[in-house]
């Protein structure tokens, strides 16, 4: 019979005040990325005991992408996670520069090598 294995050895995965709810917030987030989905399914599930086959069923993650987001949440919390700001969501401290200068590449040898050129034209 198959008896419940648990976890590694030595490994526990213990969730803090408040990290189930934001692990949570992002899974149910329509728009966070899958990427982002799955690290917080794998922290979940390890905090709830669960092995790393069972993750490994339920996530369709290999052992060693299991092994590394456990890592990355014992020794970071959720904020070692790289669950980054979409970029409609971050508001921008920098000046305004205005657009790039004009550039144009031009070949300089018989070799197709190019050089850059810029253009003025104000």
């Amino acid at each position: 019979m198959c008896e419940f294995m648990g976890m590694r050895k030595g490994i526990e995965v213990r969730l803090g005040p408040g990290d189930r709810e934001r692990l949570a917030a992002v899974i149910g987030s329509g728009n966070s990325p899958q990427k982002h989905v799955w690290r917080a399914r794998i922290v979940l599930l390890s905090g709830d005991g669960l092995g790393t086959m069972a993750i490994q069923r339920q996530t369709g993650k290999g052992k060693p992408t299991i092994w590394r987001w456990q890592a990355r949440f014992m020794a970071e919390g959720v904020d070692g996670l790289p669950f980054r700001a979409h970029c409609h969501d971050r508001t921008s401290t920098a000046k305004e520069v205005g657009p790039p200068p004009l550039v144009d590449y031009r070949p300089t040898d018989s070799r197709r090598a190019f050089t850059r050129v810029e253009i003025s034209g104000v």
